[in-house]
């Protein structure tokens, strides 16, 4: 198979294929989004691709190993996000269900880290329909106090997956800022001090 370029000139998002128009011209070849590097952006219209041509299990001609040329922003940076916040996610539950099992921290500080979580996700997920159509948007300080709070490991997974707050170098420097304040505090709850301050606080809020 010969390596060829054209330019994609039909793409339906909702079908996930499209149509390139050869450079060497002739009719326009099939291609699926399976068949599209996954280390690039999605397709659009007039983007200029490589590929190799070939046929499907029913003989029609098709363009596989689709990948774009120029003019479209390498995706490495993002999927290497998602994996970093996916294994980040999973350490942390896990340094939380050990800490439960030896007794060092309370089941519920273990439901208060997951709740938290799964609200500031919740949170970025309006917040990027809010940017998209133009709405209501939720401020930064509340997204970095719901960090603060534990919800930090949830606006890890919202800011890779959802590709938001992912880019603008002040707001991912008050996050991470964020996350060493609440691991501080974690750490601190665990030293004999930190656990026997924390029991007076939780025993005067059951009885104050």
């Amino acid at each position: 198979m010969n390596l060829q370029s054209g330019t994609i000139s039909k793409w339906e998002e909702d079908k996930g294929f499209g149509f390139i128009t050869p450079k060497s011209g002739g009719k326009t070849i099939f291609f699926h989004i399976n068949d599209y590097s996954r280390f690039h952006k999605r397709p659009l219209i007039g983007l200029e691709v490589q590929y190799f041509a070939s046929s499907d299990n029913k003989g029609r001609k098709c363009a596989i190993d689709v990948c774009p040329l120029k003019g479209h922003k390498n995706n490495r940076r993002a999927v290497f996000q998602k994996v970093f916040s996916t294994i980040l996610l999973c350490v942390f539950a896990c340094i939380l269900y050990y800490l439960n099992i030896s007794k060092r921290i309370s089941i519920e500080l273990v439901y208060l880290y997951a709740g938290m979580s799964a609200l500031t996700f919740i949170i970025y997920l309006k917040d990027k329909s809010a940017a998209e159509y133009g709405t209501w948007r939720t401020s930064e300080s509340t997204l970095h106090i719901l960090s603060l709070l534990g919800g930090w490991p949830g606006a890890s997974i919202g800011q890779s997956f959802l590709r938001h707050k992912s880019k603008k170098l002040s707001f991912r420097v008050m996050y991470w800022l964020t996350v060493i304040a609440n691991c501080g505090a974690l750490y601190l709850i665990l030293t004999p001090k930190g656990s026997f301050w924390l029991k007076n606080l939780l025993r005067n809020i059951d009885f104050g």
